[in-house]
């Protein structure tokens, strides 16, 4: 299902970092313990070396708490901001349309191209104005 992402992850194979949090102890070689928010209190505080990234002071790179509504499953709903661009594909016989797509924690950079058949039968509202014109 496009749009619904695992807390911890964006996008393919890339992952997503929440805020930065204090290390309480080292917990074995390779797992910390993180001093971890109330509203995280269902997530387990321990992590492994390889989900954590060393702040740098970045502070694009962390996506604020409270934009992200992490749910009791611990899933978020990426929300749609505007459609950056669009362009056409083409393939061997076909022609695959894509639009680039802002989502709301994201910074510009962060923006995502996705195929547009699936925007426009998720957001029609968004497409409005190409249906009068043609």
């Amino acid at each position: 299902m496009k749009g619904v992402m695992r807390f911890g992850k964006k996008g393919k194979l890339s992952p997503r970092y929440v805020g930065t949090y204090k290390i309480l102890k080292i917990v074995g070689k390779v797992a910390y313990e993180l001093e971890l928010p109330t509203e995280l209190a269902a997530v387990h505080p321990i992590f492994h070396i390889s989900l954590l990234k060393k702040c740098m002071g970045d502070p694009t790179s962390i996506v604020p708490l409270e934009s992200v509504d992490v749910k009791d499953s611990l899933t978020y709903e990426e929300v749609l901001v505007e459609i950056l661009d669009r362009q056409v594909r083409r393939l061997r016989n076909k022609e695959v349309a894509s639009v680039k797509v802002l989502w709301r924690s994201q910074s510009v950079d962060g923006a995502t191209w996705e195929a547009e058949a699936a925007m426009k039968a998720k957001y029609p509202h968004l497409f409005l104005s190409d249906s009068i014109q043609t």
